[in-house]
């Protein structure tokens, strides 16, 4: 993956050639397409794999191979097919037509939001042949009126009206209630249609060893293990967020893409002024609503800002530091990381759900889940800042 500023967050560069399991996940999913392109049924291909592991990358360049032999004037099974690429997620959406802007077998209107592409379909009663689905675990499991989504899973939607859909799916990078997908809830869709899953499990992004990955996990699962030791990765825990920042910048001037991030636990109201993120001595403001065609993290004056999981998921950071606010702490009496729902400041990922009982784990689950994709983002380097005194002293004691 491309690690320089101008670059697509996750494009594959002219000499990385896919991974032998992505040339296997590759190579088995044009054969599902074209086996299941004309059946009955509709034929699901399911690409499971932590944050990391490389699944945009490899849907991206099955994409790309996809739309070429659409294109193609030579005439092959695929020639002529109608295919899209659908995320619910407008970062990684304008990422995907900034590739589509290099690669003569892709045009913008390739990539789709879920919603329009649904609501189109169904209006004209035309019916896709093939729909990739990126972060299809950030795909409505309600109505939802604001995003003008009338139906009631949208998976179902798009299945409805798609000869073959291949989505990438994984339950622990869930961030809303509206969008929650419990790990058994693809077991109806996969009941009910023929289908073949696929699991990556290599971690590209994150370069530490396999110490840091699971220091990183234990974390999410509330377990606080000894530091690990890796001379690859630079693995720094803070006692302010100023000294933090600092940091950040000089990698930033060094090898670019450096990036402060922090966990939803700071006030933010849309288009209502600026709200700050404060980390000890720090004070930086949000992320603004970026109106551009250029991905935040890719813009140089967001060196100044604070991201969000909102502007950060999906993307390749070189250096990443992260905040982790109030929500997160140290229950000393079980020595156990824990979080309190009662005190993340993201309204939207907790909007009621009545079908879904109790909400409380939900929650917690949620916020674990934030911690994984904020702390998987940075290839050589994760700088830790906790605001939460206790945690604080317990991470610094590693």
């Amino acid at each position: 993956m491309q690690s320089n500023m101008s670059a697509a967050t996750f494009k594959l560069t002219d000499q990385a050639a896919l991974s032998p399991a992505q040339q296997r996940l590759e190579t088995q999913l044009f054969n599902f397409i074209t086996t299941h392109l004309n059946q009955k049924q509709t034929g699901l291909f399911v690409i499971h794999g932590d944050a990391g592991t490389g699944k945009s990358a490899v849907l991206a360049a099955a994409f790309s191979r996809l739309q070429a032999q659409s294109r193609s004037k030579d005439a092959t099974p695929l020639q002529g097919t109608d295919n899209y690429l659908v995320v619910n997620h407008n970062e990684m959406l304008k990422i995907y037509k900034q590739l589509a802007g290099d690669d003569p077998a892709l045009r913008k209107k390739d990539f789709q939001k879920p919603t329009p592409l649904i609501n189109r379909l169904a209006k004209t009663s035309q019916t896709a042949d093939v729909v990739f689905i990126d972060e299809a675990h950030l795909l409505l499991t309600q109505s939802d009126r604001y995003n003008r989504f009338n139906g009631h899973n949208q998976l179902s939607e798009l299945i409805n009206h798609s000869r073959v859909v291949v989505l990438v799916f994984d339950t622990r990078q869930v961030l809303k209630l509206k969008s929650y997908w419990h790990s058994a809830d693809l077991a109806p869709f996969l009941a009910h249609y023929p289908h073949t899953t696929f699991n990556l499990d290599q971690q590209f992004r994150v370069t530490g060893n396999d110490q840091v990955i699971n220091w990183i996990d234990g974390f999410t699962q509330g377990k606080l293990l000894s530091k690990p030791t890796d001379a690859n990765f630079d693995l720094q825990i803070f006692a302010d967020g100023q000294p933090m920042y600092d940091q950040i910048q000089q990698q930033d001037q060094r090898v670019g893409l450096s990036r402060m991030i922090a966990t939803a636990d700071f006030p933010y109201v849309v288009n209502h002024g600026t709200w700050y993120v404060t980390a000890g001595q720090l004070k930086l403001p949000w992320d603004k609503v970026n109106l551009t065609d250029e991905p935040w993290a890719l813009r140089p004056e967001t060196l100044n800002e604070v991201g969000s999981i909102y502007t950060i998921q999906g993307f390749d950071l070189n250096y990443a530091g992260v905040i982790l606010g109030p929500s997160v702490g140290y229950d000393e009496a079980h020595n156990r990381v824990i979080v309190r729902p009662e005190r993340y400041e993201d309204q939207e990922a907790f909007k009621k759900r009545s079908d879904l009982g109790n909400l409380e784990p939900l929650q917690q689950q949620i916020i674990f889940n934030s911690i994984n994709v904020l702390m998987k983002r940075g290839r050589y380097g994760l700088y830790l800042y906790a605001v939460d005194p206790v945690l604080r002293r317990h991470l610094l004691a590693l």
